[in-house]
């Protein structure tokens, strides 16, 4: 009779870790100082429904989405990147891919950011040959 209940802890432990080996890995935000400052974006551009790139001065940053966002780049403003209240209240409007970061474009409900990258100019100037939409700081409106 002992045996049954180890056996049972056993085949949960073993569905447990089988389960977490297909799940997606988490994402880490980055740390506040490396957030995508939203008053200094130079220009973005629109990979596909579920990729951006971001370029601020030197900073280049992969954002990737929950979900697709189709009209992501449409319209102006055709990419307004909104920060979590949290950041709001730390104060400015940086990404960091946190809960609550969200990404829109005009006519379209702001889309969930998954998470948020640095990466170097080379894989920037690499995805950025793939973008759809292109776009520069100065028509994005004020952070708020």
């Amino acid at each position: 009779m002992k045996r049954l209940p180890s056996l049972l802890l056993l085949a949960a432990a073993s569905c447990t870790t089988a389960f977490a080996g297909n799940a997606p890995p988490a994402h880490k935000p980055l740390p506040y100082a490396w957030c995508i400052q939203t008053d200094k974006i130079n220009d973005w551009h629109v990979v596909d429904a579920r990729t951006a790139l971001v370029r601020t001065g030197p900073y280049r940053y992969v954002v990737h989405l929950q979900a697709d966002c189709p009209r992501l780049g449409v319209g102006l403003p055709g990419f307004r990147l909104r920060a979590s209240e949290a950041n709001k209240a730390v104060g400015g409007g940086r990404i960091c891919g946190e809960v609550g970061e969200t990404v829109s474009a005009r006519d379209q409900p702001p889309c969930a950011i998954a998470s948020v990258s640095l990466i170097d100019q080379d894989k920037f100037e690499q995805l950025r040959k793939h973008a759809v939409h292109h776009g520069s700081g100065a028509e994005l409106p004020p952070a708020k």
